[in-house]
């Protein structure tokens, strides 16, 4: 799996304030998990199931300066949440959010994107018995399916309290939506970012300022 633009929007966006513990659930091949402990002290837990993309995992934190505060887990988020008595001051996922729709013929990148493994009222449900009273829930997710993900997050007791539309250009419809969810329900302001400028692969000064600390070069 290569590092998409989605990871790094989500770990460079997400709020890790003053966190202790951060759970990033379907860490993939690391990038969450690594980009969390770049920008905060937390003790940082990653969960995949699929094996080749956990062992990769491994590797990459194993090969990073943060590996000391980063424990993988080779499990799935159901058997997680239902074993352990840890809460979080972060929960961050980079999700499965296909929906009924075809699948790759690749059976691990086809577990990566579609929500057969982890459906969504068992990803809203884990995260908020997991979640400290004042934690907070990071993710991202297409703007088609983000309305009935907040539907579900509402009726679990989870409310969104930080909201960012995603254009790939300015002139063009937002494509993702970057949330964040909380306990307490509070009055919030949507923002906005285009990553590119009018011209192709000319990224924006907002999307530069957001991500410059993630990439070596920029």
């Amino acid at each position: 799996m290569k590092i998409g633009t989605d990871s790094v929007l989500l770990g460079a966006w997400a709020n890790v304030g003053s966190a202790k513990g951060i759970l990033d659930i379907g860490t993939g091949t690391g990038i969450i998990a690594l980009v969390m402990a770049q920008r905060s002290e937390a003790k940082i837990t990653a969960i995949e199931i699929e094996k080749n993309a956990f062992d990769e995992a491994c590797f990459n934190f194993s090969q990073s300066p943060w590996g000391g505060r980063i424990s993988a887990l080779n499990l799935s988020f159901q058997d997680f949440y239902l074993e352990t008595s840890e809460r979080f001051d972060l929960i961050i996922s980079n999700p499965p959010f296909f929906v009924n729709a075809s699948k790759a013929p690749d059976k691990n990148r086809s577990n990566a994107r579609h929500t057969d493994l982890l459906p969504w009222e068992e990803l809203i449900a884990g995260s908020f018995s997991l979640l400290a009273d004042t934690g907070r829930f990071a993710i991202i997710l297409p703007v088609e399916n983000s309305m009935r993900f907040v539907s579900l997050a509402e009726s679990s007791g989870l409310f969104v309290s930080r909201l960012t539309g995603v254009r790939s250009k300015s002139e063009k419809p937002f494509h993702r939506f970057l949330m964040e969810l909380s306990k307490t329900k509070i009055e919030y302001v949507v923002n906005e970012l285009s990553i590119e400028k009018e011209i192709r692969h000319q990224f924006s000064d907002d999307y530069i300022n957001l991500t410059k600390d993630l990439y070596l070069a920029l």
